[in-house]
C-alpha cells in the first residue's frame, strides 16, 4: 500500500468474506459493481441467491433467494436487473425489478444470448451478444434497440467492459483474447469505438478505455475525450502506451491536441496488462489499474505521469468510479473492496517536489482546489503583476486554489495600479474575470457593488444577485438600501441579517412575513411593540398578526390577556372577540378567565354574539353562575336555564314560556334530573294547564324513558287531563308492549270521543288485556260496536259477543260480523243463537246469507252436537245443487240419508265425494254391511278388516284382500298375531282364489303366503292350483315356485316334482338345489336339461367324486367337461393326471396354474409336454421362459441352445437372472452370452471361477458395479493382477474409490492396494480422490513416502481429509506442512508447539507465526520458546513485534524470571513507549548499573513510574545512579527533591541547572544562600550566571556585599548593566521608526485619494455589463468575459443562504 505521504491514499472499505460471501463466488462473473453505491454478488450454493451490499451500510447486506445467470444493481437507485438463460435454448430472459416497491419494472426475452451487459446510464442498459450491441431503456415499454454490430477484431473475445460518453454519442466496447503464439501469456486487448452520429466503427488495440470532457481554452463548449491504454507485443517487443484523443472535433474551434505517454511495467509484471480505467472528473486524473494490482495515475490534460504503485497483492478484476471522492473502488480476488482517493494534502507537494513539475502542480491545485501550491501561485501572481500582465494575473487570482489570492490585499493591489488611457482598469478586469469564473466573496461583492451604486446602475446588481454572483452581507445590504429597499431586503435575507430583515418588513407593513421569517431563522423580535404599531392603523391586521403569534411554536410570545386589553382599550370589541374565539379553541382550563371575559363583554354589548358563542359549545371552563345571571338579564332565558344549577333559579326562569322557543325548552328538560323535570312540569301545568299542555306532552314524549312512563301517566291523571294522556300515550303506544298502557290509551281515547282510534287500537294492538278491554267496552256501551267486535273476534269471545249483541237487539251487527268481518266464526254464532233459542228462520236466513263462505264442518259439528242436523238439509242440498264437491257437505248429506234410510247403498256406491272413513264409522253401529261398502269404496283397509273381524264377515274380508292385491294388506291379514288368520286362509283357499280368474291376484296371493313364511300352506295352495287341472296347471312360474317351495319346506317331495314337471327353469332351480345341498337332485336337474358342465361341477365341487366326474367326462366327451376335471385334479395335487386332462381338453388357458403346480411338484418332464402344447396355441413370454427353465432343470442344455436360436418370445433377461439366482450357472451363461448381458455374464463366470473370462466380460460391460463385483471376487481369489485391471477402472469414479479401498484394507491387502493407487496416478481420469486416498494409505502403512507425496501433489490433494489421516497416525511434520498449505496457520502453529520434537523448524515457525489469526497463539509461542528454545526467543519476538501486546510479553517473562533474556526484543520495541517495556528495561539497566543507557531510556521514553524509579535509585551506591534519580525528579517537576539530592552528592552543576530550569526565583536565591553558607564562592559566581534570569539584582548584590563576594558577583553586574542599556536603545529606535511609519502612511493615503478621483472619471465607461444584458462590448476595449471553467477549473459552487420564499 502507499505510504502516508503518497499522493494516492488506499484503504480497505470492506471485505466480502467478512459479511458472509463465500470466496468461491468472488469472481468476475459473480460480482458486479456498477457504481460506488452498490455491490451485487450472485451465489449458487448452498442455494441460489443474490446479495446486495449498500456501500452506505455495508455490514447489513440484503440477501434474496433469486436464481439468475447475472445480476446488476442500478448505479443510483435500488433497481435490480436480472438475466437468466431459458433452459434448452440460447435465449436470455431479462427482467428489471424495483426492490423498494417490490414490483417488476419490465422484462424482455432476447432471441440470442447476452454475453455481457452493463448499466451505461442510470436509465439505460447496454447489452452485448455474440454479434451485436443493444441498448434497453428502463422507461416505458420499449424493447432493446440494436446500436451496432461487433467488429471482426472482437470475435472470440471475452467482453470485459462497455461504456458511453455523457452525450451518448460515442460508444466503446472492450474485449480481451489470448496472446500471440510467441507470447501467449500476454493477453491481447481489443477495442471497438462507435460513433452514433456517423454510424461508423473503428477497431483499435486497447485493454481499457474511458470517456471524459475537457474545456479547451478558446472553446466555450467542452470537448469529448477518450483515453485508452494498450499493451501489445510486436516482433518480441512489448509496447505499453496511454493515449488521450479528442472525439468529434468542433470545426473552427480550438481542439485538444492528442497526447500519449508510456506505461512502465516492472520486470516482475512483464505479463501484466490493464484491466480497467477510471477518470476523476473532480481532479482531472486518469487511473489505470492492471490485473496484478498496479496503479498508474496520469494527468488528463497533459497525459503526464503522476504516480505508480502496487495497490493490491491479489489480482483485481473489478473497478468502479467513486465520483464524489474523485477516486475509485477496486475488488480483488481475496474479496477486498479497496478505495483509492487523492491525498489532497500531499499530491500537489508531491508533484512540485518529487516530480519537479511546477506547472502541473499549479494546474492540479487550481483544478481541484487543493492546498500545497500557495507559494507557487503567489509567486506567479507577483511575477505577472510585475510584468503588468493584469489580465493573466486576474485570471490566476480568480482560479487560485482555496481562494488564497481572493483577499482585500489583492483588490487593493489592483486598485493601486494607475489606469492607462484607453484601457480597461485592472480592477475591473479583475472583477470581470471573477464574475465569469464564479461567485465573488463578501469583500469583493461589497467593493464591486460600491462602484455600481456610485454609478447608479442598480440593474447590474439585480442581475448579478439573480445569477448568484455576489456573496450577500449586511454591509452590502446597507449599501444597496440607499438606492433600493426591495433589493436590500433580498440581500439581508440571503445574508441572514435578521434584525435588518425584520425592520425592513416592518417598514413595508408586511407584518405577517415577519413571523414567517422569524420562525425560519429562529429570531425573536419585540412582538408587543409590533402589535401596538399595527393596531394604530389596521385593527383587522392586528387581529391577524395576533393570531399568527398565537400559532407560533413554543407558544404566543405575548400574553393573551395583554393582547385582549390592547384591543379593549381602544373599544375594539369585535376584534377582541375574534382574537379570543380563535385562540381559545383548544378550550383549556387555564383560559377560564378569558372565556368568561369574552362572554361578559358580548352579553353586555352584543347578546346575539354571546348566544352564538354559547350555541357553538366551544367553551366549558368559564364562570357559569356569572354568565347565567347575565343571560337572564339579557333575555336569553334558554342560556340562563342551561347555566343555572339550582332548582329555584330554574323554576323562576322556566315559566317564561312566552319568550322561550318550545323546542329549546324541550331540549333543556333533557338536561334535568327526573325529580327536577317532574317538578318543573307540575309548575308549568299549575301556571297554565291549557297553554303549557302541548309542551308538557312533548317533554313527556321525548324523555319518557328517563322520566318513567308511569310517572308521566300519574302526572296527567293527577290533573285529570285525559287529553294529555291520550296524546302522550299515542306516541309511546307503538314502542310499548305493556298491556296496562294499551288499556289506558283505549280508555283515554274512548273518554275523549276518539271512537275511530279506539277501533284502530283494538284492531291492531296485540298487547292489551282482552278480557279487561271487553268488559270496559261492554260497560261503556259505545254507540259503535266495532271496537267490541274487534276485541271479541280477535281473542275468541265470539259467544259473548253474540250473546251481547242478541240481548241488546243489535242483530244488524250480528249479520255484519258474520257476513263481512269473519264468516269463519259463523258456526259459533249459530251455536250461540241456538243456545239463546233464536228462531230457526233467522238462523236459516243467516246461514243462507253466507252460503259458500260458511265453513261446513264446524257448522255440522255445532248442529250435530245439539241434534239439530236436519236444520242444514236445505243448506246442504243448495250447496250440492251449486256443484259443491266439499267432502264435509257430502259427509253431512250422507249422514242425513243414512238416518232417514233413503236408499243408502246407492248413495254409498255412487257418490264420489264423501269421506269413506267418516261415513263408514257413522254406519258401523247402524249397519256393518253398509260400513263394509263404504270402506271398500275408500280402500280403508284397517277399518274394513276391523269391522269384518268384529262381525265375522270373513268371506267378504277374503274376497276384499284377494281383490285388493296389496302387499301391506296381506301382511296385516296374515300376521301371526291376527287371531282370525286361520279363518281368512281357509276362505282364501276354499273360496276367494278358486273364484279368481286373474293371474295377478293369484300371484299376489302366492307372494303374500311366501312373504308370511307359510310354506306348507303355500304348497297346499299350489298343489291345488298346479297339480289339479286348473287354468294355471302349466304355468312356468308356479311350477318353479312349487319346486322351490318344496326345496325350502319339504325336500322329500323335490325329486318327485322334478320327475313329474317339465315346464320349469332348470338352470336356476338346479342352482337353488345346490345351495340347498340337494346335490343329487341338482345333478338330476342339470343332467335332465343337458347342462353337462354344471353337472360335472356338482360332482366335483359338491359330491367331490373325481372318479364319477372322470367317468361322466368319458361319457359325454366334451372339452369343457375335461377342462373342469383337469382343474379339479390340479387342485387335488394330481398334477400328472391334470396335465393329461388339460391336454385331452386342449385347454391352454390355465398354463400359469399348471406351471406353478408342476414347479411345486418338480414334474418338469410333464411340464415340458404341456408347454409345448401351449406354445402351439399362444405366444406368451411366460410360456417360452418357463420352457427354457424346465429344460434347464432337466439339464437339457442343448435344447436350450436350439430353442433360443428359434423364434421365441421368452424374456431371456428374466430367465437368465432366474437361472443365476438358482445357481444354474451353465444355463445362465448360455442365456447371458446370447443376449450380450456382459455384466451378468461376468458375475456368472465369477461364480464358475472363470476369472479371465469374467474380466473380459466386465471390460465389455464397462459398468462400475460389474467391475467392483469382478474385482472383489478376484481379490477374494487372490487373483491380484486381474483385480488391479478391474480396480483401475473403478477408482476413476470418485464415489466408488472409498469402497474399493475399504475392501482391500479389510482383507489386509495393503501392498496390493497401494500398488493399485500408484498405478491410478497415471490415468488420464485421475482425480483428487486417488491422490488423497494414496496419501492416506501412505500415512497408515508407508509413512516414509508420505512427505514426498504431499510435496509433489499438494495441489491435487483433499487436504482436510489428509489432515485427519495424519492426525490419526500422528505424523506431525507432515500435518504441519498440510496446515500451512491449507492456510490454517493457527492449527499449524499449535501442532508445531504441541509436537515440537518432530514438527519444529525455526524458520518455518517464524513464517507461520506472522500469519496466525488467534492472538493467544502468539503468547503460547512465547511460552514455547521460553521452555524449549530460549536462545531463539528474541528472533521470534522480533517477528511478532507488530502483533503482540508488549505489556503481556513482559508480564510473561517477568513471571518466568527471564526478563534479561528478552532485553534485545524490548530495546527494539521501546520506541512504542510502552510502560511495561520501559519499566522492565529500566530495571535491567539498574541491575546492570548501565546509567548511560538508563538516562537515554528516561530521555526518550517517559511512559513509566518516574517517581518510583527515582525513589528506588536515589540511595544507589553509584553516584551516577543517584544523579539519574535527581534528573528524574527534575523531569517530574520535583525541583526541591532534585536540588536536595544534588546538594547531598555535591553535584553543584546539576543543582544549578535544576534551579534555572525550575523558573522558581525562591529556589534559585535559596541555592545562592546555600553556596554562601558552604563558602563555595566559585559556585556562587556560577549560580549567578546559570540562574541569571531568576535572581534579582538587588538580592545578588546584597548577598555579595554582606558576604564579601563582590568580586565574584561583578561579572553578573556587568552583564545586567549591558542588558538594560540595550533595552533602552531598542525603545528609542522603535519610537523613531513609528514616527516615520505614520508620516509615510499619511503620504500614501493622500496619493490614494488622488488616484481614486482620477479613477472615478473613467468608471462609467469601464464597468462591464453582466451576462444577459444587451449592449455588446462596452467602452474601454473590454471584451466579453472568458468562458466559465477556463484553465481547467470547474465553476465555483454558490455561497450564502438560499433564497427564502418570494421576499
Amino acid at each position: 500500500m502507499a505510504a502516508a505521504n503518497a499522493p494516492i491514499t488506499m484503504k480497505e472499505a470492506l471485505t466480502l468474506p467478512s459479511i458472509g460471501i463465500n470466496p468461491q463466488f468472488i469472481t468476475f462473473t459473480n460480482v458486479t459493481m456498477e457504481s460506488d453505491k452498490f455491490i451485487c454478488v450472485r451465489e449458487t450454493s448452498p442455494q441460489n441467491s443474490v446479495v446486495i451490499i449498500d456501500m452506505s451500510m455495508p455490514m447489513q447486506p440484503l440477501r434474496r433467494p433469486i436464481t439468475a445467470d447475472s445480476a446488476l444493481m442500478n448505479p443510483i437507485s435500488k433497481i435490480l436487473a436480472l438475466k437468466a438463460q431459458l433452459p434448452g435454448t440460447t435465449q436470455d430472459h431479462l427482467q428489471i425489478f424495483n426492490i423498494e416497491m417490490k414490483a417488476k419494472v419490465k422484462s424482455h426475452q432476447m432471441p440470442e444470448q447476452v454475453v455481457f451487459w452493463k448499466w451505461i446510464t442510470p436509465k439505460m442498459l447496454g447489452m452485448v451478444t455474440q454479434t451485436s450491441v443493444y441498448h434497453w431503456s428502463m422507461e416505458g415499454d420499449s424493447e432493446p434497440v440494436k446500436m451496432f454490430d461487433r467488429t471482426a477484431n472482437l470475435s472470440n473475445n471475452q467482453i470485459i467492459n462497455y461504456k458511453c460518453d455523457p452525450s451518448e454519442k460515442w460508444l466503446v466496447l472492450i474485449g480481451i483474447a489470448p496472446g500471440s503464439p510467441e507470447r501467449p501469456q500476454l493477453v491481447k486487448g481489443n477495442m471497438q469505438l462507435f460513433s452514433v452520429d456517423q454510424q461508423r466503427s473503428q477497431a483499435l488495440e486497447a485493454h481499457a478505455a474511458s470517456f471524459a470532457s475537457l474545456k479547451v481554452p478558446g472553446n466555450e463548449n467542452p470537448s469529448i475525450l477518450i483515453s485508452f491504454a494498450t499493451k501489445s507485443s510486436n516482433a518480441g517487443q512489448v509496447t505499453s502506451k496511454l493515449h488521450v484523443i479528442e472525439l468529434g472535433a468542433q470545426p473552427g474551434k480550438p481542439s485538444f491536441t492528442k497526447k500519449q505517454a508510456d506505461l512502465f511495467f516492472p520486470p516482475d509484471f512483464a505479463d501484466d496488462f490493464p484491466v480497467a480505467m477510471q477518470i476523476s472528473h473532480k481532479y482531472g486524473l486518469i487511473y489505470v489499474i492492471t490485473k496484478l494490482g498496479l496503479l498508474f495515475v496520469y494527468d488528463l490534460e497533459t497525459a503526464t505521469a503522476v504516480y505508480r504503485n502496487r495497490i493490491s497483492p491479489d489480482p483485481i478484476f473489478l473497478t468502479s468510479e467513486a465520483s464524489s471522492l474523485g477516486g475509485f473502488y477496486a475488488v480483488n480476488r481475496r474479496g477486498q473492496v479497496l478505495l483509492a482517493t487523492v491525498n489532497e494534502s500531499t499530491i500537489v507537494p508531491f508533484v512540485s517536489g518529487q516530480l519537479n513539475n511546477l506547472e502541473l502542480a499549479v494546474n492540479l491545485a487550481k483544478r481541484g482546489n487543493l492546498p500545497g501550491a500557495e507559494n507557487l501561485v503567489v509567486q506567479r501572481f507577483q511575477e505577472l503583476f510585475a510584468q503588468t500582465k493584469y489580465k493573466e494575473a486576474a485570471e490566476l487570482a480568480a482560479e487560485s486554489p482555496q481562494g488564497i489570492l481572493r483577499t482585500p490585499d489583492t483588490v487593493a493591489k489592483f486598485q493601486s495600479v494607475p489606469v492607462q488611457a484607453g484601457q480597461t482598469p485592472p480592477l475591473l478586469q479583475y472583477f470581470g474575470t471573477l464574475l465569469t469564473k464564479g461567485k465573488l466573496n463578501a469583500f469583493e461583492s461589497l467593493e464591486l457593488s460600491r462602484l455600481v451604486v456610485n454609478q447608479n446602475k442598480k440593474n447590474l446588481l439585480e442581475n448579478w444577485l439573480a445569477e448568484d454572483k455576489l456573496e450577500c452581507s449586511e454591509e452590502l445590504g446597507d449599501l444597496v438600501k440607499t438606492v433600493d429597499n426591495d433589493l436590500a431586503l433580498k440581500i439581508y435575507i440571503k445574508a441572514r441579517a435578521t434584525p435588518k430583515v425584520v425592520a425592513a418588513f416592518a417598514e413595508r407593513r408586511e407584518f405577517d412575513k415577519i413571523l414567517i421569517y422569524s420562525k425560519q431563522v429562529g429570531y425573536s423580535p419585540d412582538y408587543l411593540f409590533l402589535l401596538q404599531t399595527i393596531l394604530r392603523s389596521d385593527p383587522q391586521g392586528a387581529v391577524n398578526f395576533a393570531l399568527m403569534m398565537s400559532q407560533m411554536e413554543g407558544g404566543c410570545p405575548v400574553d393573551y390577556n395583554t393582547i385582549t386589553d390592547l384591543f379593549l382599550q381602544r373599544n375594539l370589541i369585535r376584534e377582541a372577540t375574534a382574537f379570543l374565539l380563535d385562540v381559545l379553541k383548544p378550550n383549556l382550563p387555564e383560559h377560564a378567565h378569558l372565556q368568561t371575559k369574552v362572554l361578559e363583554i358580548n352579553l353586555v354589548t352584543f347578546p346575539n354574539v354571546a348566544d352564538a358563542i354559547l350555541a357553538n359549545g366551544m367553551f366549558s371552563h368559564y364562570d357559569r353562575p356569572r354568565i347565567a345571571q347575565l343571560c337572564e338579564k339579557a333575555g336569553l332565558y334558554v342560556r340562563a336555564l342551561q347555566h343555572y344549577s339550582e332548582l329555584p333559579d330554574i323554576k323562576r326562569v322556566i315559566v317564561n314560556t312566552h319568550a322561550i322557543e318550545p323546542q329549546s325548552l324541550v331540549e333543556f328538560f333533557g338536561t334535568l334530573s327526573k325529580e327536577w323535570a317532574l317538578e318543573c312540569m307540575k309548575d308549568l301545568l299549575l301556571v297554565n294547564l291549557r297553554g303549557n299542555l302541548q309542551i308538557i306532552v312533548q317533554v313527556a314524549k321525548e324523555y319518557c324513558e328517563q322520566l318513567g312512563v308511569e310517572a308521566c301517566i300519574k302526572l296527567f291523571e293527577q290533573f285529570k287531563s285525559y287529553e294529555g294522556l291520550y296524546f302522550f300515550l299515542g306516541s309511546y303506544l307503538s314502542s310499548s308492549e305493556d298491556p296496562d298502557i294499551h288499556f289506558k290509551y283505549i280508555e283515554a281515547a274512548a273518554k275523549t270521543g276518539q271512537i275511530k282510534e279506539v277501533e284502530r287500537v283494538t284492531r291492531e294492538s296485540n298487547f292489551y288485556d282482552a278480557e279487561k278491554a271487553k268488559n270496559f267496552l261492554m260497560e261503556a256501551k259505545l254507540p259503535d260496536a266495532r271496537p267490541l267486535i274487534n276485541v271479541c273476534d280477535r281473542f275468541g269471545f265470539v259467544p259473548d259477543l253474540t250473546h251481547y249483541l242478541y240481548t241488546n237487539n243489535m242483530l244488524r251487527y250480528i249479520e255484519g260480523y258474520v257476513q263481512k268481518v269473519n264468516p269463519g266464526n259463523a258456526p259459533q254464532v249459530v251455536g250461540q243463537l241456538l243456545d239463546d233459542e233464536c228462531p230457526e228462520d233467522f238462523i236459516k236466513g243467516l246461514i243462507l246469507s253466507v252460503r259458500s263462505l260458511l265453513p261446513v264442518e264446524p257448522l255440522v259439528d255445532e248442529c250435530e252436537k245439539r241434534n239439530r242436523l236436519r236444520l242444514l238439509t236445505q243448506f246442504l242440498e243448495h250447496l250440492v245443487s251449486e256443484g259443491s264437491q266439499d267432502v264435509h257437505v257430502h259427509n253431512a248429506l250422507g249422514k242425513i240419508i243414512i238416518d232417514s234410510n233413503n236408499n243408502p247403498e246407492h248413495f254409498l256406491t255412487t257418490n264420489p265425494y264423501y269421506d269413506s272413513r267418516v261415513v263408514g264409522k257413522y254406519c258401523e253401529k247402524r249397519d256393518p254391511t253398509l260400513a263394509v261398502v263404504a270402506y271398500r269404496r275408500g280402500q280403508c283397509d284397517d277399518e274394513l278388516i276391523n269391522v269384518t273381524n268384529k262381525n265375522s264377515l270373513f268371506k267378504l274380508q277374503a274376497r276384499y284382500v284377494v281383490e285388493r292385491m296389496d302387499g301391506d294388506l296381506w301382511e296385516k291379514a296374515l300376521n301371526p298375531e291376527n287371531e282370525y288368520r286361520r279363518q281368512l286362509i281357509d276362505q282364501v283357499v276354499s273360496t276367494a282364489l278358486p273364484e279368481s280368474k286373474s293371474p295377478e291376484q293369484v300371484s299376489a296371493a302366492v307372494k303374500a303366503f311366501m312373504t308370511a313364511d307359510l310354506p306348507h300352506e303355500l304348497i297346499e295352495l299350489l298343489e291345488k292350483i298346479v297339480l289339479q287341472n286348473s287354468a294355471f296347471s302349466g304355468n312356468f312360474n308356479l311350477q318353479n315356485l312349487l319346486i322351490l317351495t318344496a326345496i325350502k319346506a319339504d325336500s322329500s317331495r323335490v325329486m318327485d316334482y322334478v320327475n313329474r314337471l317339465d315346464n320349469f327353469d332348470g338352470p336356476a332351480v338346479g342352482e337353488v338345489a345346490v345351495e340347498a345341498q340337494l346335490y343329487e337332485e341338482a345333478f338330476a336337474i342339470f343332467k335332465k336339461f343337458n347342462l353337462n358342465v354344471q353337472a360335472v361341477n356338482v360332482l366335483l365341487d359338491n359330491i367331490q367324486s373325481i372318479p364319477r366326474a372322470v367317468e361322466f367326462a368319458y361319457r359325454v366327451e366334451e372339452d369343457a367337461v375335461w377342462s373342469q376335471v383337469a382343474k379339479a385334479q390340479l387342485r387335488d395335487g394330481l398334477v400328472s393326471d391334470a396335465i393329461d386332462s388339460f391336454i385331452r381338453a386342449d385347454d391352454a388357458t390355465q398354463f400359469l396354474d399348471v406351471i406353478r403346480a408342476a414347479e411345486d411338484t418338480e414334474c418338469y418332464p410333464d411340464l415340458v409336454k404341456y408347454l409345448l402344447m401351449v406354445r402351439d396355441k399362444t405366444k406368451e413370454p411366460k410360456v417360452d421362459s418357463e420352457l427354457i427353465y424346465a429344460y434347464a432343470k432337466i439339464d437339457r442344455l442343448s435344447d436350450i441352445e436350439e430353442f433360443i436360436l428359434m423364434p421365441n418370445v421368452a424374456n431371456l433377461h428374466n430367465v437368465g437372472d432366474r437361472l443365476f439366482d438358482e445357481a444354474l450357472y451353465e444355463a445362465a451363461k448360455i442365456i447371458y452370452a446370447f443376449i450380450s448381458n456382459w455384466a451378468k455374464l461376468a458375475v456368472t463366470l465369477v461364480r464358475l471361477q472363470q476369472f479371465q473370462g469374467a474380466v473380459d466380460a466386465a471390460r465389455k460391460a464397462n459398468s462400475a458395479k460389474t467391475w467392483k463385483e469382478v474385482c472383489f471376487a478376484c481379490v477374494d481369489a487372490e487373483e491380484f493382477r486381474l483385480a488391479q485391471i478391474c480396480g483401475l477402472n473403478i477408482i476413476v469414479q470418485v464415489d466408488d474409490l472409498e469402497e474399493v479401498s475399504e475392501y482391500y484394507q479389510n482383507r489386509g491387502c495393503f501392498n496390493e492396494l497401494i500398488s493399485l493407487m500408484e498405478s491410478g496416478l497415471g490415468l488420464e481420469r485421475a482425480h483428487m480422490g486417488i491422490f488423497t486416498e494414496l496419501g492416506v494409505l501412505y500415512a497408515r502403512y508407508r509413512h516414509e513416502k508420505l512427505m514426498e507425496h504431499i510435496k509433489l501433489f499438494s495441489t491435487r490433494l483433499n487436504i482436510p481429509k489428509l489432515i485427519r489421516a495424519c492426525d490419526e497416525q500422528q505424523h506431525w511434520k507432515e500435518l504441519t506442512y498440510l496446515y500451512i498449505q491449507y492456510d490454517e496457520f493457527d492449527n499449524a502453529a499449535s501442532t508445531v508447539m504441541n509436537h515440537s520434537p518432530e514438527a519444529w523448524d525455526h524458520m518455518q515457525f517464524k513464517d507461520i507465526a506472522v500469519k496466525v489469526a488467534n492472538v493467544e497463539l502468539y503468547y503460547k509461542a512465547v511460552h514455547f520458546y521460553l521452555e524449549e528454545h530460549p536462545d531463539l526467543i528474541n528472533d521470534v519476538l522480533n517477528v511478532l513485534a507488530l502483533r503482540v501486546d508488549h505489556t503481556r510479553v513482559v508480564d510473561i517473562m517477568r513471571k518466568a524470571g527471564q526478563l534479561p533474556l528478552v532485553k534485545p526484543y524490548m530495546v527494539a520495541v521501546q520506541s512504542n513507549n510502552v510502560s511495561a517495556v520501559n519499566e522492565a528495561l529500566n530495571e535491567i539497566y539498574v541491575e546492570e548499573e548501565d546509567y548511560d543507557r538508563l538516562r537515554e531510556s528516561i530521555d526518550l521514553h517517559d511512559n513509566f513510574d518516574q517517581i518510583g524509579l527515582a525513589q528506588k535509585i536515589e540511595k544507589h551506591e553509584l553516584l551516577e545512579m543517584r544523579r539519574v534519580a535527581a534528573y528524574i525528579y527534575k523531569k517530574a517537576g520535583r525541583w526541591k527533591q532534585s536540588i536536595a539530592l544534588s546538594k547531598k552528592d555535591k553535584v553543584y552543576k546539576d543543582a544549578m541547572e535544576t534551579a534555572s530550569q525550575s523558573g522558581d526565583r525562591e529556589l534559585a536565591e535559596e541555592l545562592l544562600t546555600y553556596f554562601i553558607d558552604q563558602g563555595k564562592k566559585e559556585c556562587f559566581a556560577s549560580s549567578l550566571f546559570v540562574c541569571y534570569d531568576l535572581i534579582r539584582p538587588d538580592v545578588a548584590l546584597e548577598l555579595a556585599w554582606l558576604n564579601n563576594m563582590i568580586d565574584f558577583a561583578f561579572p553578573y553586574l556587568l552583564q545586567f548593566i549591558r542588558e538594560y542599556t540595550g533595552k533602552v536603545d531598542e525603545l528609542i529606535k522603535d519610537k523613531m521608526e513609528s514616527i516615520k511609519e505614520n508620516k509615510a502612511k499619511e503620504n500614501e493615503e493622500q496619493d490614494i485619494v488622488k488616484q481614486q478621483n482620477m479613477y472615478a472619471q473613467l468608471l462609467p465607461l469601464a464597468l462591464p455589463a453582466p451576462p444577459g444584458m444587451g449592449g455588446g462590448q462596452m467602452g474601454g476595449g473590454y471584451g466579453p468575459p472568458p468562458p466559465m471553467g477556463g484553465m481547467g477549473m470547474p465553476p465555483m459552487p454558490p455561497f450564502g443562504m438560499p433564497p427564502m420564499g418570494s421576499y
